[in-house]
Order: C-alpha cells, then sequence, then structure tokens
C-alpha cells in the first residue's frame, strides 16, 4: 500500500527470527487500518518499535519521528480534523504521557478520534530493572488521563492486548468521537511467542452505527422548524462530507432559516451565503446575537457551548430550542468542557448529521449540490499604500496571493476577524484546537498537511507568536517527512490575550494601564522565528513588517510548498482583536455582548 511518505525512513530486508508479542500487536494495528504512528522514542515500547521496523518494515503503519510527546498527539489530533478518522500515537511511559496529557485534553474537547498506545515497565516487579524501570511504571497509568479520555485499558497477555486494540479503535471511531488509550506492558511486548497467536478480525467486530433519535423526536422537531416564522441553525460540530454540506445548506435555503457558525469548529456552512448574516467566533458578535434574539425557533446541531451562546444573545426566553447532539456521553463532571446546562424544549439524542438529514427528510428537503470547485475566499481587499501589519491587513495581504489557490485554513489565532475569509467547502477551514491550549498549533498544521498531502489543497496557517515558540521543534517533523505547508506566524511578540486581562484589572483597580506588558512581552531579546525554522531545514522568511512584504513573502512561501517544501513567515503585527473577541475575553465583556 502506498503512502505520501513513501521512500522515508526505508529500513533494510529484515530476516525471519522468531515471533514475539510486539510483532502481534503491530500486526493488529496494520488489521485495524491505522496508517501512522506519531511518536517521541523511549524505551518503555523499543519490542514494538523493532516489530514496527524490522517485522512491518516501518509501513501500514509508519512511524512518525516527533521531537516531543505534545506535538505527536498534537500531528494525530491534525490529522484527525481532515480526515475524521484516527491514526496512532505512542508515548514513553508514565513520562510521556505527561508530556502529552495537554495535547490529549484538546484532542478531547475537540471530539476527534485517536488511539493513543502508551507502554510501562515490567508490571512485575521481578522483572524490573533497577531504578529506571521503577520509575517508569505505574500500577494505573491511565489514571493521569482518565477524566479526559474515552476509554483505557492496561492489558497483560497477547490476546488480551488485541482485543483491547479492536476495542479501543472501534470506541474512538463511534459519536462522539475522543481518544482511547492502550497502556502496553514491556514484558508482553518482548515476549517470545511459540506460535502467532489467533487475531480477532475487525470485520466481525463493526464499529457502533451512529445513533439517532426516535421517529416521533424528529418528527417534532421537523414541525417546530416548519410552523417556525423566524427559525434560527446553530451549525456546531458537523462532518467534513461535503454530501452533508449540501444538505445544510439545502435544509436553510427550504427553512429560509438564518445560520450561525463557530470558529472554533470547521467550516460547516458557506460563510457567504445570504443565510449567514454574522461572522463566525469565539463570541457573538452584536449580528449574532441580534439572530439569537429575533428567533423563534432555534435548533442547534452539537453547538459548542449553547447554553454560553444563549446568554450572549439575550437568554433567547421566548425561542423554542431543540438540541441536537450526543455529547452528554462523554460528560464526567472532571472537567467542565460540558459547558452550562441548557435549556431546551426537545433534546435530541443522535449523531448531529445524521439527524439533520433525518429532519430534512421529513421536511421533503432536496439533497442539495455539494461544493466541489468552491475554496476559501478572501473577503478583504488589500487597498491603499502600504502600511504596517495588524491581524485584519495580515489577512488581506495573504488573501492577495492566496485567493488564487485552494488552500485549507488550518488554523488562525485568536484575534482573527472571522469575516476576513468566506469558507465555502467543508476543507476550507479545520477549526481550533478544542482545549484552548497554547502549542499546539505546529503540530496540528503538520497532522493536516499530512492528510491532505496530494489532495490539491494547499495547508494554510495562521498562528501566533506564543503557539510557535511552545511548540517550534515540531517544524522539524514537517521537513523530515516533506510535508509541504506555509504557516505565517501572526508575531506580535506577546503573550496579547494576557494583556486584554492585565488591562482590564487594572482599569477596574484605577491601576496605571501601561504595566500591563510587564510579563506578557516577548521581546528584549528579540526571537528570529524564520532562524529558528530555517535551522530545522524549512524555508523561512521574514522577520516581515508590512503589507508588501507579506504580499511578497506569501508569494514566495507558495512556490515554494509548491515544490515540497514547508514554509514559515515571520510577520510582524501590531497588538491587537477584533471587537467581538477582545470583548468577550473576561466575563465582564462576555456579558456586554448580549446586553
Amino acid at each position: 500500500m502506498s503512502t505520501p511518505l513513501d521512500g522515508i525512513d526505508t529500513p533494510v530486508a529484515s530476516h525471519d527470527n522468531g515471533f514475539w508479542g510486539s510483532d502481534a500487536v503491530a500486526l493488529m494495528l496494520r488489521k485495524l487500518d491505522i496508517p501512522y504512528l506519531a511518536l517521541n522514542p523511549g524505551s518503555s515500547f523499543r519490542g514494538l518499535h523493532d516489530s514496527l521496523v524490522n517485522h512491518l518494515g516501518n509501513e501500514q503503519p509508519q512511524m512518525l519521528l516527533c521531537l516531543h510527546e505534545e506535538h505527536a498527539v498534537a500531528v494525530a489530533h491534525g490529522f484527525a480534523k481532515v480526515t475524521e478518522r484516527p491514526m496512532g500515537v505512542i508515548l514513553h511511559s508514565n513520562v510521556g504521557l505527561m508530556h502529552g496529557a495537554m495535547a490529549i485534553y484538546n484532542a478531547w474537547c475537540d471530539r476527534v478520534p485517536m488511539l493513543i498506545l502508551g507502554a510501562t515497565g515490567p508490571f512485575d516487579a521481578a522483572e524490573r530493572r533497577p531504578w529506571i524501570d521503577w520509575l517508569h511504571t505505574a500500577k494505573d497509568q491511565g489514571a493521569l488521563i482518565r477524566p479526559y479520555i474515552k476509554w483505557d485499558d492496561q492489558p497483560v497477555s497477547v490476546p488480551a492486548t488485541l482485543e483491547s486494540l479492536l476495542r479501543a479503535v472501534n470506541l474512538t471511531r463511534a459519536t462522539p468521537m475522543a481518544p482511547t488509550y492502550v497502556c502496553l506492558d514491556v514484558s508482553m511486548q518482548e515476549r517470545s511467542l511459540d506460535a502467532i497467536p489467533v487475531f480477532p478480525e475487525p470485520a466481525r467486530y463493526a464499529t457502533p452505527s451512529r445513533s439517532i433519535p426516535l421517529r416521533e423526536e424528529v418528527t417534532a422537531a421537523a414541525s417546530l422548524l416548519a410552523g417556525a416564522r423566524q427559525p434560527l441553525i446553530l451549525a456546531g460540530r458537523l462532518s467534513r462530507s461535503p454530501r452533508d454540506w449540501a444538505r445544510r445548506v439545502a435544509l436553510a435555503e427550504h427553512l429560509n432559516a438564518k445560520v450561525l457558525t463557530d470558529i472554533k469548529v470547521g467550516a460547516v456552512f458557506p460563510t457567504d451565503h445570504a443565510l449567514h448574516p454574522a461572522k463566525p467566533g469565539y463570541f457573538l458578535d452584536e449580528a449574532g446575537a441580534q439572530c439569537i434574539r429575533d428567533a423563534d425557533v432555534i435548533v442547534a446541531f452539537d453547538w459548542v457551548d449553547l447554553a454560553g451562546t444563549l446568554k450572549q444573545g439575550g437568554g433567547a426566553s421566548h425561542a423554542k430550542v431543540v438540541n441536537v447532539t450526543l455529547d452528554h456521553h462523554l460528560h464526567n463532571g472532571w472537567s467542565m468542557d460540558h459547558q452550562a446546562l441548557v435549556p431546551t424544549e426537545l433534546y435530541l439524542a443522535g449523531d448531529p448529521d445524521r439527524t439533520l438529514h433525518l429532519i430534512a427528510d421529513e421536511l421533503g428537503v432536496a439533497s442539495g449540490r455539494e461544493p466541489e470547485a468552491l475554496t476559501a475566499l478572501p473577503a478583504l481587499k488589500l487597498e491603499g499604500p502600504p502600511r504596517e501589519l495588524d491581524v485584519v491587513s495580515l489577512a488581506a495581504a495573504a488573501g492577495e496571493v492566496l485567493r488564487d489557490e485552494v488552500i485549507s485554513l488550518v488554523r488562525l489565532p485568536l484575534g482573527w476577524a472571522g469575516d476576513s475569509w468566506h469558507f465555502r467547502h467543508p476543507l476550507d477551514y479545520l477549526g481550533s484546537d478544542g482545549g484552548a491550549g497554547i502549542g499546539s498549533g505546529p503540530g496540528m498544521l503538520i497532522g493536516a498537511a499530512l492528510a491532505l498531502k496530494g489532495s490539491g489543497r494547499l495547508p494554510v496557517a495562521v498562528l501566533g507568536d506564543g503557539d510557535t515558540m511552545m511548540a517550534v521543534s515540531a517544524f522539524w517533523t514537517a521537513a523530515h517527512y516533506k510535508l509541504p505547508f506555509v504557516a505565517i506566524v501572526s508575531n506580535n511578540r506577546s503573550f496579547y490575550n494576557d494583556e486584554i486581562h492585565q488591562e482590564r484589572v487594572a482599569r477596574t483597580r484605577a491601576r496605571p494601564i501601561e504595566n500591563k506588558w510587564i510579563g506578557q512581552r516577548i521581546d528584549d531579546p528579540d526571537i528570529d522565528i524564520a532562524a529558528m525554522a530555517r535551522a530545522q531545514g524549512l524555508v523561512g522568511i521574514g522577520p516581515v513588517r508590512t503589507t508588501d512584504e507579506l504580499v511578497r513573502a506569501v508569494r514566495e512561501g507558495v512556490e515554494a510548498a509548491q515544490r515540497g517544501a514547508s514554509v514559515v513567515i515571520d510577520a510582524r503585527v501590531k497588538p491587537g482583536y477584533n471587537p467581538a473577541m477582545a470583548a468577550g475575553m473576561t466575563r465582564e465583556g462576555a456579558k456586554a455582548v448580549g446586553s
């Protein structure tokens, strides 16, 4: 089976020298159709590492070497954002799991599939090497992340491990999706087997079907929408399928329903459509809040923070609310990612895409036209003389070049204005990191670039400077595996989000706002991000400071990416957020949006 990474890290031919426990694990991963395993090496899975290289020839699955465990998880996260299928991650023992924990939480909050393999020193104390095996063994390793994974296991025997892998993959693929974790005992991996074990056949163990609501609930929801004077659709965590996209548009047009989308998740509805009246954002702008206030029926399809959104719109006290989601299956009380309790007249426990089709069927809505030829389109024209960059002019300047390219916007920074670009295809924009954990952007870009390689789409990300610096060594993986993309670092030399918070506190306490930068600014000494990219084998461009410089840099970057290069552009921007984002970043501001 060919992959986009053929010819990279190809091992010499190996001899058949018996069969080992880890060989069985490696073969099971192939049977489960895991294409890649992102990892940072560790002795706790040295057996599996050998099996992947010398038993399987480092293909299907192929290893992706990362320089930090958090990057490895982020790569799998980015891959899942494009494909909606899991790739694998291997984390070394308890210490590697600790490194990867933040990225796992992101993937959990973003509801993406992922198979995470852990490993432990021999669970049998009599087999442990002095010192190091004791440090790398835990009685219950999964306890470190159990509140934010879907399922975990720590099997001891080879047959139990094969079954655990099968269960983990089926569960992570089932809606609602989230990571699963299987911890591999080092003794099991390194056990010599007298015979090849009997493998469970994945085709005999089907993934759970996507749940749908009761027929009478679908009928009730359709009846509410059909009778609405001002229906509103909140399109949340929905699929990347062009077929599903087309049906959403057809349903909205049939009902003449307004549609709001959310920049925290990927593109799910054309943002330049006449029925999409407000820009997607992390918080509602005034146009979005007005849609909430005007609506008499609101139907939410797996919307992130429905209660908070209704609150920003004034509570929607007169609207009938229909909530379509299965997310409650993952609510466990440890994390507050479930958000506030939602007032609803109808709560349809069903897969949001399948349920939307059922509602559309009930209403006699046609299938719609799939968005085959459309791609992301910049909404702002770059006008006037060259000027200093800010986030808005950065979007316009990049658009001067990228409007002629078929791109996927993988990540956008917090300050991004949602009306800067129009999304017209489900792969135009892939959404945020889920858990708002800084340091995920570069790794997620790499995973998305892997999934998009050969698709005809150019991955583009606008990353924050803090996000980039926390994960800058992730870029080495992109250069090594020859993954083309263009990353524009919106570099304001500050953790600017926290400057906004410090200014808010200072104003409340009548203290000098001039001090808000202390402990926030990334300056003196300056950091040459382009040089750090070049040092790892990427094309590094910049720093650039004006709109005309950025146009030239993006043009150069696109040409290099089309030749197969990974490109990082250091774009120096003035600090600033769009108004809705600046207001929403504090409790007081979030209240003000809907007031």
